[in-house]
């Protein structure tokens, strides 16, 4: 990595009055990282986790061949494989956990068990977290068949294939706080595994930043209509959060930020950053939680508070989700290897790391964010205050149209307080913090002040 002071000189230098996506540098160890994510590590992880025939949340626990609890016991070992080279950071578990019947998607008291690896942070007075996911259990066409082939190849070992390329990546690097990296189970039975997780997090008080789940990322064909595109992937992020207070609901009416929730800007930074780090893929914002009909592990963690989104294909094959394995009218059903672009696959994995390295390398998010609305001017005043924790280099105040879905300007300022020459009544603006590097905290939107 270049000196921080190199870095510096190329912010002062290309920060300013410019489009959004113009006003970062490169970070050539991100650059680095990304080039290392191969689609044939993705390839073999994917094939390996279909040779278990099923990976369906109630089957097999005992094999070592076939069923959950031999692929849950696999990625365990792969991920202690990873421990090896990250100096003793990185550490792994199966976190086991009971499941009462439900009279729906559990027959029975069950023992469920998400795969778990933790990487340790280098500060011990950071207790942020950022966790990303991918569910490990597949499902035939019907969801109590716990014994049919179901290969579950891009549901979802696409999105357990690209968490462990991360986990493999990012271990053998530093970061200040803690990363986890987890394969849950239970996602086709009611996103159980999820659930658990998210729940521990909020009993324990966990402060995560952010939540990503990788659910179907590696198909490009559309059935029905054969639209291929390995070009444009979806992030689905809510609009007003489940658990949004009653003050907090006066001020989104009284600010119309009902397009601004924390998950939103998630989604927004994801963009950005893939833009600046990944040939050849856009990131299609989707302004709904899910899917009709469906959901995803990032649910949980949105209901209990936290900020999360889910990437998933941009083109769905039906022939191929929830299908037992079969051939009518000339037409393969099932969810294998071979209907795959693990090209596609590798770039939306890109995208996953460079968001994920930037936030485990940026300072905290700036506190105390307010516009000033005192006056009639055609100028906006943004005011501030620095985060605790690690330096911070500047901050981007970022600037859209309101009826523009994502950030169209960035002006770069080394104070706590900023007058802009943009109407507060034209405008929606949000600050975030930047480092020597150009790693950037989640933006912040701001509060009226009188």
């Amino acid at each position: 990595m270049k000196p921080a002071l190199i870095f510096s000189l190329f912010l002062l230098l290309f920060i300013s009055h410019t489009n959004y996506a113009q006003t970062t540098v490169d970070d050539p160890e991100i650059k680095k990282m990304v080039a290392e994510v191969k689609s044939e590590n993705m390839e073999a992880t994917v094939r390996k986790l279909v040779s278990f025939g099923t990976r369906h949340t109630l089957s097999d626990t005992k094999s070592n061949t076939r069923g959950i609890g031999a692929a849950q016991r696999w990625v365990k070992s792969e991920f202690d494989k990873y421990a090896l080279t990250s100096g003793g950071r990185l550490t792994s578990i199966i976190d086991y956990f009971m499941i009462k019947a439900d009279g729906k998607r559990i027959a029975t008291d069950s023992q469920l068990g998400n795969v778990m690896a933790t990487l340790k942070g280098t500060d011990s007075t950071d207790d942020r977290v950022l966790i990303i996911s991918g569910h490990l259990d597949s499902r035939a066409s019907d969801v109590m068949d716990a014994k049919s082939d179901a290969p579950g190849a891009n549901d979802d070992a696409s999105g357990v294939a690209a968490m462990m390329e991360l986990a493999r990546i990012m271990s053998q690097r530093e970061f200040p706080f803690t990363l986890i990296f987890v394969a849950v189970v239970g996602e086709e039975q009611g996103l159980y595994g999820a659930k658990h997780l998210a729940d521990v997090a909020k009993e324990g008080k966990w402060n995560v930043i952010a939540m990503i789940n990788n659910d179907m990322i590696g198909n490009s064909l559309s059935s029905g209509t054969n639209l291929r595109d390995n070009t444009k992937v979806r992030v689905f992020s809510e609009t007003i959060p489940y658990l949004e207070t009653e003050a907090e609901a006066k001020m989104r009416k009284a600010t119309n930020r009902d397009n601004d929730s924390p998950s939103r800007q998630l989604a927004r930074y994801i963009k950005t950053v893939t833009n600046q780090y990944v040939e050849q893929l856009d990131i299609n914002l989707v302004y709904r939680n899910d899917r009709f009909l469906r959901g995803g592990d990032h649910t949980p963690f949105s209901q209990n508070g936290f900020t999360a989104i889910r990437f998933c294909e941009r083109n769905e094959n039906y022939n191929q989700q929830h299908q037992n394995l079969r051939t009518e009218n000339n037409i393969k059903y099932g969810d294998l290897p071979e209907f795959m672009d693990f090209e596609y696959l590798r770039k939306i994995t890109c995208s996953n790391l460079a968001t994920f390295s930037n936030l485990a390398w940026s300072p905290k998010a700036p506190t105390n964010l307010g516009i000033e609305v005192k006056d009639l001017t055609n100028f906006s005043t943004l005011v501030w205050n620095a985060p605790e924790g690690k330096p911070v280099y500047g901050y981007n105040i970022l600037i859209r149209e309101t009826a523009t879905p994502h950030w169209e300007k960035a002006i770069f300022v080394k104070d706590l307080k900023a007058e802009i020459p943009y109407s507060k009544d034209n405008y929606f603006f949000a600050v975030q913090t930047v480092d020597a590097l150009g790693h950037s905290s989640l933006p912040v939107f701001p509060i009226p002040i009188r």
